[in-house]
């Protein structure tokens, strides 16, 4: 185990000033970073991502005292390394939700403050986008609210899945992707609602994990989407087609330009880069885990299948002119003709390298000059779907009626979809890596992460919207849905690319990271990536440019479960030999007794407040956040009770021995209750469990309120509130086990 002691430490100041420096620390007032993704302000009244390099610094002070205090600190293992003091940064960002922080996340930092914190924000949006489905598993959604397009009442969708698979892959807590990948595979979620490469995300996490039994056991299921996409396959040119709506990418070129330019949200049927490279990417996949299984005969069909699909796209969709993957229309009508190129380029048109596609050729390697061009892709806001020259380029042709004023709805004819940017971001990260060119270099993935790290700054609010204009960096789709959507990723470009652990299926630990060798304005001059999950070990990645920040050497240094194997040395490619391991068992999650998210029948709850069913089952649906700009809660506003009930009836007698409460609370409005009781219904009254135990002993809001008890059998549970002086109770989530 590393100690703080033997480095310089968190500031990179020498020991004898940090050390002078720390009286200090206790004249200064720092707020936690509360947990519901607002961002205090210090007391400076600076926003945290404006300060300087010196307030960073000071409230580094306060963040690495708290990993000098034993009781502060959570348990490291032999396993692991402590350089970052995880306890201190997981309750500078996660306030009194950090626990499940400090046992899942692999911990980060870099020397762009903005990175670091949206890299922590991410894994905040996803955890929030966890959806508990009690027997049914786990699910991550797109939308914290309801939309009409999911699956229902799941509010499943499945054109982000892949990224949410890739994000998810990292976390110590497998039950959350297994559920997840059980419920797209073996439960209906994967529904073809939109084009996908989930297979190809089971592989990915597979390469993260080594578990081959669990990618295998779902080769079946992959198998039998896989031929349903036939009803999207043109057996004349062996390439499949789609409507740009159901690429999820509604009024793109091919739609806009099949109505003449009057329309587009449907439509507009082409040959597309994307999912033609979702399907290669997804027959690629089925070829290495049937090998994996050992079935070879099935592994040489698909590779053959995802072979075709290759050649095809690139000597069809490739066009020669335009030096760019381009659609060619399936639609056929007074506008657009058959097998007719679309009339722009498409940011689109960079998928293919995302799942390494193209050959290694500097016929299609030359296509990344115009993501670079300020006339090209490259806004200064962000990263343009379309280019500028498109006729119709950032017309806004469609509107949410129930707004007023009107407010724009999505399009991808111009506006900044993160989703494209996590395409364009891991294709470069493949092109850097796997691909011999002199066009993008490490210092173009490092500006564009950083241009990307910033779109998810809602002013001073760390808040991911649905897209952005680039050419203002206004948000465009800025609806009530919309707040800390999930349609993309983040932390895996950090991890894969930025830091550089790229996945393999073998027993080699590969690590690149994307930093430019020589510093200049902006550059990366440190960063450190500590104790990713990786084929059953964890494996710790610092670069420290000068040797000054971390104080352990000057240069890239890896470390496999607490111990050095690479010693620092210059960037640049590294390759460890590892021990196999088998992989981490994952046992059955505890089920949720009292979740209900399909809103009706049992579990039923009921409250002595506020007991509408809007309001009820917001407390018993599955999801758990603490964002202020979006409540999910039931609460005891407007209640004139000094104390107030909530209680689910499992409609039949079940064993209890758990119940887990979570409050939201602003420290105004809402605040935990100065007290609760947890009763069940025994006999034909309500009896206070015996036995309870309270972790903490106080009700903590925005964190998690845990009672034990010897185990009652009981047909009701009720939590019993002595709601705060001046504030109502606001309950997120009752979970009973």
């Amino acid at each position: 185990m590393n100690s703080h002691f033997d480095k310089s430490n968190a500031l990179g100041l020498p020991r004898e000033i940090f050390w002078k420096t720390i009286p200090a620390i206790f004249q200064l007032h720092i707020p936690i970073v509360p947990c519901d993704g607002t961002e205090t302000h210090n007391a400076l009244s600076i926003p945290p991502k404006n300060m300087d390099r010196s307030i960073w610094r000071i409230a580094g002070i306060a963040a690495a005292l708290a990993t000098f205090i034993p009781s502060a600190r959570a348990a490291v293992s032999d396993g692991e390394t402590d350089i970052l003091g995880r306890h201190a940064l997981a309750t500078r960002h996660f306030g009194n939700d950090s626990p499940w922080y400090e046992a899942n996340i692999p911990f980060f930092e870099c020397s762009d403050p903005e990175i670091t914190e949206v890299y922590y924000y991410r894994w905040q949006l996803w955890k929030a986008h966890i959806r508990d489905l009690g027997d049914s598993g786990t699910i991550i959604t797109e939308f914290l609210d309801d939309v009409g397009w999911s699956i229902r009442p799941y509010q499943s969708l499945n054109d982000a899945t892949a990224f949410h698979i890739h994000e998810g892959r990292w976390i110590r807590d497998r039950n959350y992707v297994n559920g997840y990948i059980d419920f797209m595979y073996n439960k209906g979620g994967n529904d073809r609602h939109f084009s996908e490469a989930i297979a190809d995300a089971v592989y990915a996490d597979y390469l993260a994990t080594g578990d081959k039994t669990f990618a295998t056991s779902y080769l079946a299921s992959m198998e039998k989407i896989f031929q349903l996409w036939s009803d999207h396959y043109d057996t004349a040119k062996n390439l499949y087609f789609i409507q740009p709506i159901l690429d999820a990418t509604e009024f793109s070129i091919a739609s806009i330009d099949a109505t003449g330019g009057k329309w587009g949200f449907g439509g507009g049927e082409a040959f597309r880069p994307t999912i033609n490279s979702f399907m290669f990417a997804d027959a690629m996949a089925i070829s290495k885990l049937s090998a994996l299984a050992g079935d070879a005969d099935k592994a040489k069909a698909y590779a053959a299948t995802a072979a075709s699909i290759k050649d095809h796209v690139q000597n069809d969709l490739w066009n020669p002119d335009m030096e760019h993957f381009i659609d060619r229309y399936k639609a056929n009508n007074q506008f657009v003709h058959y097998w007719d190129f679309i009339r722009g380029r498409e940011l689109a048109g960079y998928t293919p390298w995302y799942f390494e596609l193209p050959d290694n050729d500097p016929k299609f390697n030359v296509s990344w000059q115009r993501l670079l061009a300020p006339d090209g892709f490259a806004g200064p806001y962000g990263l343009r779907t379309v280019e500028p020259s498109y006729q119709d380029y950032m017309r806004q042709y469609i509107y949410e009626p129930k707004t007023n004023p009107r407010k724009p709805e999505c399009q991808w004819n111009g506006p900044s979809w993160p989703f494209d940017e996590t395409l364009v971001l891991g294709g470069i990260a493949n092109l850097l890596n796997d691909y011999s060119q002199g066009i993008v270099h490490t210092e173009d993935y490092d500006r564009l992460l950083r241009q990307y790290a910033h779109q998810h700054y809602l002013g001073d609010q760390l808040d991911l919207q649905e897209d952005y204009n680039p050419d203002t960096g206004a948000v465009i789709v800025g609806l009530p849905r919309s707040h800390h959507y999930n349609h993309s990723d983040f932390c895996d470009l950090v991890i894969s690319g930025l830091a550089g652990l790229r996945p393999r299926p073998d027993n080699i630990l590969e690590v690149n990271p994307l930093v430019p060798a020589t510093s200049g304005i902006g550059s990366i001059n440190y960063l450190c990536l500590e104790n990713v999950p990786y084929h059953g070990h964890l494996v710790t990645i610092l670069y420290d440019r000068d040797g000054r920040h971390y104080g352990k050497g000057a240069g890239l240094s890896v470390y496999v479960d607490g111990e050095r194997v690479i010693d620092p040395s210059a960037l640049g490619r590294k390759t460890v030999e590892i021990k196999p391991l088998p992989p981490v068992e994952v046992g059955a999650g505890p089920v949720d007794l009292a979740v209900n998210f399909r809103r009706k029948g049992f579990p039923a709850p009921s409250a002595s407040t506020n007991n509408t069913p809007g309001d009820l089952y917001q407390a018993v649906d599955g999801r758990v956040w603490y964002f202020a700009n979006v409540r999910n809660c039931w609460s005891t506003l407007g209640s004139p009770n000094a104390q107030d009930w909530f209680s689910v009836d499992f409609g039949s007698d079940k064993q209890v021995s758990t119940a887990k409460l979570y409050f939201y609370s602003d420290e105004a409005q809402f605040k935990a209750p100065h007290d609760y009781t947890v009763q069940a219904w025994i006999g034909a009254a309500w009896t206070d469990v015996p036995g309870a135990l309270k972790t903490p002993t106080a009700p903590l809001g925005n964190g998690e309120n845990t009672i034990t008890f010897p185990p009652v059998t009981t047909s009701k549970l009720r939590v019993v509130f002595t709601n705060a002086d001046k504030a109502a109770t606001a309950l997120v989530e009752l979970k009973a086990y």
